[in-house]
C-alpha cells in the first residue's frame, strides 16, 4: 500500500472562493486581493464550473485603457481585446473551464497545469459540480515527504520485489529526495526499469546507482 499523495485529492484546497457570472470587475479584483489567488472558477446553478477568470483576464483592461489599437493589434488581439471591455465574470472568463478530477494522478494535473499553461484548476466531480482547487503549490508538497518515508515505500514497494533478481540486498539511502540504490543487482538490464520505478514514487527527486559489477543475466557466477 502506498503511503505518499498520488492524487489530487490527497493535496487539493476545500475550501474554495468563486463567482458567479454577474460578478462585476471590481469585485473579481478584490476577492483575488484578499484570497491572494492568481484565478477564479466562474460557477452557475448549484456550482457547475462553466469558466475560470484569471489575473491574464483582466491585465487587458488596464493594457488597452489609454490606447487606440491599430489594425495590426486589433486583428491579433482581437479577443483581448473583447475583454478590455469586459464588465462581469460572463465577459472575461475563460470557457469553458480546465479542470481535473478528485481521481486525477498529480502527475495527471502537473500535465493539464504544463499544456495549458495555468497555475490552478478546479477540482470537479463528473457533473462538472465543484469539489475543490489544486495549485502548483499543491503539487510541490509531494516533495516535503520525509526521506525514511521515501526510503521504507522504495524498500517494500521495488527493492523487495527484486529477488532472485539481486545477488545480495540492495541498500537504499534517501538524502533530500535524492535516492541512491548500492549492492549487486544480478540482472544489469533491470536497472533503467529499477530507475523508472523508483523515480516514479512521489517525492523523489533524483536517482544515483552504486551498485557493483555482477555477472550479467545468464552468466556463470
Amino acid at each position: 500500500m502506498h503511503d505518499s499523495p498520488r492524487l489530487v485529492s490527497d493535496v487539493m484546497t476545500h475550501t474554495v472562493v468563486a463567482v458567479g457570472r454577474d460578478a462585476p470587475f471590481k469585485d473579481i479584483v478584490r476577492l483575488m486581493g484578499q484570497w491572494r489567488v492568481s484565478a477564479l472558477p466562474v460557477l452557475e446553478g448549484e456550482g457547475r464550473v462553466v469558466g475560470v477568470v484569471s489575473e491574464a483576464d483582466l491585465l487587458p483592461k488596464e493594457e488597452f485603457r489609454d490606447s487606440d489599437p491599430d489594425s495590426f493589434v486589433q486583428r491579433t488581439r482581437l479577443p483581448d481585446l473583447a475583454k478590455a471591455g469586459g464588465l462581469t465574470a460572463q465577459d472575461l472568463m475563460t470557457a469553458p473551464a480546465v479542470t481535473v478530477h478528485a481521481d486525477a494522478t498529480l502527475a495527471r494535473a502537473a500535465r493539464i497545469m504544463a499544456q495549458h499553461r495555468v497555475r490552478r484548476l478546479p477540482v470537479v466531480d463528473r457533473e462538472g459540480m465543484l469539489d475543490g482547487v489544486v495549485s502548483r503549490g499543491d503539487l510541490l508538497k509531494v516533495f516535503l515527504r520525509k526521506d525514511e518515508d521515501i526510503a521504507g515505500e522504495i524498500r517494500r514497494e521495488i527493492v523487495g520485489h527484486l529477488r532472485p533478481a539481486s545477488a545480495d540486498p540492495i541498500r537504499v539511502e534517501v538524502a533530500e529526495g535524492v535516492v541512491t540504490l548500492s549492492g549487486r543487482l544480478r540482472d544489469r538490464s533491470l536497472v533503467p526499469v529499477v530507475a523508472r520505478l523508483v523515480r516514479a514514487v512521489e517525492g523523489v527527486v533524483d536517482v544515483e546507482f552504486r551498485l557493483d559489477p555482477g555477472p550479467a543475466h545468464g552468466d556463470a557466477r
